[in-house]
């Protein structure tokens, strides 16, 4: 009679066990970014065909990217920092929304600035706060440099140097 006992309760913790390594796989399984989440990680922008002063809206995990060739006329923004060097030429790429309260500015090439429609918060073509609600600088998303390509969702020696310098969060 014991043995059969012990038998059952052998029986009955292996299949508790396998019940709760199943339980533990599907919410892992839960935890993980869904495969589209993952594809949309890295984005790669060509920017060989860029035209000076003229602004590109690229996708990034759902948000709009500013891609922004910087004149050489503007010479406050041609020489901040924040700039990326791609190829020869500087380029302005940051997440295109105002950090006040996440609307999506205009560009306004004749004047070299984005302006905010909800609050009038004004940005240079560098992205920095020139007129106030906003309360820092548009946001630059990490990034590394491939020739004339830029991929978006990896760091890179330039992305660190200005983390480092405080120019990025």
């Amino acid at each position: 009679m014991s043995d059969r006992r012990d038998f059952f309760g052998k029986a009955l913790g292996a299949f508790a066990g396998l019940g709760a390594l199943g339980a533990l796989y599907a919410a892992k399984r839960t935890w993980d970014p869904l495969p589209s989440v993952k594809a949309a990680g890295y984005t790669t922008i060509d920017l060989s065909q860029a035209q000076e002063n003229v602004l590109y809206t690229e996708m990034w995990r759902g948000k709009p990217i500013f891609v922004l060739k910087v004149p050489k006329k503007d010479k406050k923004a041609y020489d901040d920092p924040r700039l990326i060097k791609v190829g020869g030429e500087k380029f302005f790429i940051a997440i295109g929304l105002c950090t006040h309260l996440g609307c999506i500015p205009a560009y306004y090439p004749d004047q070299y600035k984005f302006i905010c429609a909800c609050h009038g918060g004004q940005f240079n073509a560098a992205g920095e706060v020139l007129k106030a609600p906003p309360p820092s600088p548009l946001v630059i998303p990490p990034f590394k440099v491939e020739g004339k390509k830029v991929v978006l969702g990896e760091t890179s020696p330039e992305y660190e140097k200005l983390k480092e310098a405080g120019l990025v969060s």
